[in-house]
């Protein structure tokens, strides 16, 4: 019995705790994001954003949330009921797996395999399923545009991601997100691949559906989009894995490009900050950068969220592909 339990009782206890040492601050992280997000941007519209519920508004997420608890689920009579429920359970739960392998520091992180990166790309191209089968569940026109404008520009932007993340890849000689920061200890990579950060920056506003890139949502068109059937619960899942995924999109961000937990300029006194420390404040910052985006700039209209993603960011990647090759052979660059 003794040995039935350290075999696989207790192991099996320990990956428990590390999921939910992941997970409740990752919820508690998303909550809290909407209350930022409304307070960052009153700030820059000169309004107070919420202020009521508990002392500066910090319960207004909580209230937000027990108000969509207990809301009856309506579900419309024309829909399919099981996918219709099973749709925004795949957005969440995409959202939430994908964290296994992002490192937080050196040696923590859940499952540190060596094609972390691939894992994250596969994971961040099933997110479309869930907003496919809401919109054809829906049984809606509205909801049903939205979801096929979502597919399209979540192809679109994938692509471009994808040659930016080969750019770091041709740089660090591996998979591993862990050796990508480590390969950072000298410079980050945006400073000498700054075009791929700034393009993979704006491709994870179009992944995430986020402004100016929210065309699946564009509530003067489409009334919500591919959500617009969808009321309390339901509707939270969406909600939360929308906010999950921008935070998931942020790490992935810090990781490839801001250096991961390392400390900026490798010295004291930055590097007496522990590095989880770091990689959180790294994350918060690309976040903001996201609510920024947001309260400046204007939707796009269809037709140019599309040129924008085939026109120019997809030769530009390319194009970086073959530079940043060329300059790793030609002056022996290459990973050992």
């Amino acid at each position: 019995m003794a040995e039935f339990w350290s075999l696989y009782v207790w192991p099996g206890a320990i990956i428990v705790a590390k999921i939910f040492a992941i997970l409740v601050p990752l919820l508690v992280a998303v909550a809290y994001l909407t209350l930022a997000e409304r307070k960052v941007i009153a700030a820059m519209q000169l309004r107070k954003g919420p202020n009521v519920v508990g002392w500066f508004g910090l319960l207004q997420p909580l209230a937000d949330g027990l108000k969509l608890f207990v809301k009856e689920t309506v579900i419309p009579s024309g829909a399919n009921k099981v996918v219709f429920m099973l749709a925004p359970m795949v957005t969440f739960v995409l959202a939430l797996v994908a964290w296994a392998v992002i490192p937080f520091d050196e040696g923590v992180v859940l499952a540190d395999i060596n094609v972390g990166i691939l894992y994250l790309f596969a994971i961040s191209s099933m997110g479309v399923y869930g907003v496919i089968m809401a919109g054809w569940a829906s049984n809606s026109k509205y909801a049903f545009l939205g979801a096929l404008r979502s597919a399209a520009q979540m192809v679109s932007y994938e692509i471009s991601m994808g040659f930016v993340i080969v750019t770091v890849l041709l740089c660090v000689g591996s998979l591993n997100l862990t050796k990508v920061v480590m390969a950072q200890q000298t410079v980050w990579f945006a400073v000498p691949l700054l075009p791929m950060f700034v393009i993979f920056f704006v491709s994870t506003l179009a992944e995430t559906n986020r402004a100016p890139f929210d065309l699946p949502e564009a509530e003067s068109e489409l009334v919500a989009g591919f959500n617009v059937e969808y009321s309390s619960m339901p509707f939270a899942l969406f909600f939360l894995g929308e906010y999950a995924n921008m935070i998931l999109m942020s790490a992935l961000t810090t990781i490839l490009f801001l250096g991961g937990w390392l400390a900026p300029f490798g010295v004291a006194p930055f590097t007496w900050v522990p590095g989880p420390i770091w990689f959180a404040a790294k994350i918060s910052f690309v976040l903001f950068l996201f609510l920024w985006v947001r309260a400046t700039f204007p939707r796009y209209r269809y037709d140019q969220l599309m040129r924008l993603g085939w026109k120019v960011f997809l030769p530009l990647s390319l194009l970086w592909v073959v530079v940043t090759s060329i300059a790793l052979v030609t002056f022996g660059w290459l990973p050992q």
